[in-house]
């Protein structure tokens, strides 16, 4: 969590936050109830009765159960991977909101983030117990700096500062946007040197001619949105295949 010594290097979401280009596909997760928590949970397409590997899948504002956020959870789990995603906005996410004229995203988002930062550690001793396993950015960078998952990744994060990168223990990769008004360049920049510093095991992508919610919300009959989004969910496979057990 933060100090007070600690800058903060990713800013807090803006009403571009609530605006998203929905994806075509058919899902095929289900949705069950942990701890409280309405979860989207999707299996790899030929599970073994072995080791499980788990994603637990932080979703940005509009929630797990959007089009788009089911798509990549879906596309996570055909790489092998049980995909667990939590709803900590409790029906309220983004897509409720999305085109209201006087909806307020800032009061909002700190609200619906104090709330998901103190019942999301109930939700993840939960899925431990269940599976034993080996908005987002903040929740999965404070894991990485646990012994409770083997590797993490973020795109596009808000509300993170220099800390959580100084307390970062296990495997971080950070797929960035060229343009991001939460994590400009200087941000990033900051992030990188202070990993060097602490000898993190870290890799840092920066896709070119996209903005923030582009591996989530963008537009993909764009070419360049597209690509970036397909080439940032292949890396946090490969990076999570790198640094998990065999199934």
């Amino acid at each position: 969590m933060s100090t007070s010594t600690s800058l903060t290097l990713s800013g807090p979401m803006g009403n571009c936050c609530t605006r998203s280009f929905k994806h075509e596909g058919e899902p095929v997760g289900r949705v069950e109830n942990i701890a409280g928590f309405q979860t989207y949970i999707s299996d790899p397409p030929n599970a073994t009765s072995g080791p499980k590997k788990i994603i637990l899948y932080f979703s940005d504002a509009f929630g797990p159960f959007y089009i788009n956020a089911k798509l990549l959870q879906d596309y996570f789990a055909s790489h092998g991977y049980v995909v667990l995603g939590l709803d900590y906005f409790h029906g309220d996410d983004a897509s409720f909101h999305s085109g209201k004229t006087r909806f307020e995203a800032m009061p909002w988002a700190i609200k619906k983030h104090e709330a998901a930062q103190k019942e999301t550690p109930k939700w993840v001793e939960a899925v431990r117990q269940i599976y034993g396993y080996c908005f987002g950015g903040p929740f999965s960078i404070e894991m990485a700096a646990t012994d409770q998952v083997a590797a993490a990744a973020f795109a596009h994060p808000g509300f993170i500062n220099e800390d959580h990168f100084r307390n970062l223990k296990k495997p971080f990769l950070l797929c960035c946007a060229e343009s991001d008004f939460t994590f400009p360049a200087a941000a990033r920049q900051k992030a990188e040197q202070i990993l060097a510093e602490v000898k993190a095991t870290y890799h840092v992508q920066v896709f070119s001619g996209v903005e923030h919610g582009f591996a989530t919300r963008g537009d993909k009959k764009v070419e360049s949105i597209r690509w970036a989004a397909e080439q940032c969910a292949q890396s946090v496979v490969k990076w999570f295949d790198r640094f998990s057990s065999p199934a």
